[in-house]
């Protein structure tokens, strides 16, 4: 099948399709004028990627997880250690968030949202940046 069927049946641009091969996640294999051709293993392998980047697994993780499920001699340690490696920068990210909330909240609570222009929502994001010193 040509890449807008394979894109349409995975749910994966043809744009990524052509982005993931370029960086050599995958291959694709060329008929004789040259177009892209895809087998149920690159479809397999294009739905792997797809589930694996929905859940925010960098390109790099998912070289590693994708050669770890085609080792036959893999430990599933190492594939548990990709996915805990990923977890722990979830939670990471998960912290942030929420400090960033944590700050928004006070700064919308702070503002009256009347007809003045005093904001401290606008003050406090003007305010100048202080350096570790």
């Amino acid at each position: 099948m040509n890449i807008s069927e394979a894109s349409e049946l995975v749910g994966i641009p043809p744009k990524t399709i052509r982005y993931y091969e370029g960086i050599g996640l995958i291959s694709s294999h060329r008929s004789e004028n040259g177009y892209r051709v895809y087998d149920d293993r690159d479809l397999h392998m294009l739905n792997f990627l797809g589930r694996a980047r929905s859940l925010g697994f960098t390109i790099e993780s998912c070289r590693s997880l994708l050669a770890l499920y085609q080792d036959p001699n893999r430990a599933s340690a190492e594939v548990k250690k990709v996915a805990l490696q990923h977890m722990d920068e979830i939670n990471c990210k998960v912290e942030e968030l929420q400090a960033m909330r944590a700050v928004l909240t006070t700064l919308v609570e702070s503002c009256r949202g009347d007809e003045r222009p005093d904001c401290p929502i606008l003050k406090a994001l003007s305010a100048p940046i202080r350096l570790h010193q």
